[in-house]
């Protein structure tokens, strides 16, 4: 059971990014899902989070209006959008995964976390 992180790298700023996670041995289709990043120095922050019981979503309010969040059953993978991105957006970003179907962006929820993947924004 593990969920796989992928997509980051170094961007320069207004550029883009699409992350991706995979999950691997479990169905994503009934667990909440989120993405959190944590830059150096700072405490892991929730970026974002997506509900399975009725698609409601939630995004911090330095990122709403550039990253959306997604999924696709099939795949079992679920994304994360970047767009117009930041300096102060760089940090390795983590996903998860939630067994109550929540959408929420508090640590202590989460079942399962993948290894993160480093997001630079710089010029």
């Amino acid at each position: 059971v593990q969920l796989q992180a992928s997509g980051g790298g170094l961007v320069q700023p207004g550029g883009s990014l699409r992350l991706s996670c995979t999950a691997s041995g479990f169905s994503l289709d009934n667990y909440g899902v989120a993405w959190f990043r944590q830059a150096p120095g700072k405490e892991r922050e929730g970026v974002s989070c997506l509900s399975s019981r009725d698609g409601s979503t939630h995004y911090v309010d330095s990122v709403k209006g550039r990253f959306t969040i997604s999924r696709d059953n099939v795949k079992n993978t679920v994304y994360l959008q970047m767009n117009s991105l930041k300096p102060e957006d760089t940090a390795v970003y983590y996903c998860a995964a939630d067994s109550w179907s929540r959408c929420t962006v508090v640590t202590g929820t989460y079942d399962y976390w993948g290894r993160g993947t480093q997001v630079t924004v710089s010029s």
